[in-house]
């Protein structure tokens, strides 16, 4: 048997046409995670993490070959978890990876409290890439964001932004909004005393110029848009990171991680480098 736990070894499933892989197949698009109220997570450690933070976990596929070498990680799985050995073949319809490592899981959402007084917040308008989002996730995770408020754009539990966030994903407090709702959370934060600050590419600050310590909202926009205007409208502060000119701008996430990093670093000098006027 595959887990100590675990009293009989379930039979492999090989065929594609197995009602579970056709359920797990629609937890690839947003839809299907909405009426299943799952997520996919592909991947070790991605199975890692959801045990990590102890989500529900419903169904555990994987490979003979996986569960031969993954005897201490299994015995760490609640019972009420399904364990269900897959060919490989089989695994490989429902990931959406090219090459999947021998296991994917289904979950139940993270359900996080939601802090009414957060200190740092990432605000994200219509990031489409989900590369970008995920990587956005797992920086603002390190940088100690309490909170993301994702207007439109890319799914944050999607696969492949569960990927690209390393799970970090999983860890945070995320509130999906339309373009209204993230309009009003600003002028809700504004009128708490947050401070809301925008990048603007050569228009604004240098970046370490600015007291991070303080109550804080970052605003990003979309890869090729911007901030919508109505948004950009209620920054407090712009923000820029001098850089060469031979390039016109940074990629998005690239362009988060030092504003998102500079608060840790300030928190731990003491304040900005210098005061801004």
């Amino acid at each position: 048997m595959f887990a100590p736990s675990r009293a009989s070894e379930p039979e492999l499933i090989s065929s594609r046409r197995n009602p579970l892989v056709a359920r797990l197949r629609d937890l690839q698009e947003a839809r299907g995670r909405r009426q299943q109220q799952l997520l996919l997570l592909e991947g070790t450690h991605l199975l890692q993490e959801a045990l990590r933070l102890e989500l529900t976990l419903e169904v555990v596929l994987a490979t003979p070959e996986w569960l031969a070498g993954h005897g201490q990680l299994l015995a760490t799985l609640p019972r009420r978890t399904r364990l269900q050995p897959a060919t490989a073949e089989v695994l490989a319809a429902v990931a959406t990876t090219h090459s999947p490592d021998g296991v994917v899981a289904t979950a139940e959402p993270p359900c996080l409290p939601i802090n009414q007084k957060p200190n740092f917040v990432l605000a994200l308008d219509r990031l489409q890439d989900p590369g970008n989002l995920g990587t956005l996730l797992r920086t603002a995770l390190a940088a100690g964001v309490e909170q993301v408020w994702l207007a439109d754009g890319a799914d944050p539990y999607a696969p492949k932004v569960l990927r690209a966030s390393s799970g970090a994903a999983l860890a945070l407090a995320v509130e999906r909004l339309d373009g209204e709702g993230l309009r009003q959370r600003l002028l809700q934060a504004g009128a708490a005393g947050l401070q809301r600050l925008a990048t603007r590419a050569g228009k604004g600050q240098p970046y370490w110029e600015l007291d991070w310590t303080q109550p804080t909202v970052l605003l990003l926009g979309n890869e090729g848009a911007g901030l919508a205007a109505e948004l950009l409208a209620l920054a407090d502060h712009g923000v820029t990171i001098p850089h060469s000119a031979a390039v016109e701008s940074l990629n998005v996430a690239v362009a988060a991680a030092p504003l998102l990093l500079e608060r840790w670093r300030q928190c731990q000098v003491g304040g900005a480098t210098a005061t801004a006027t």
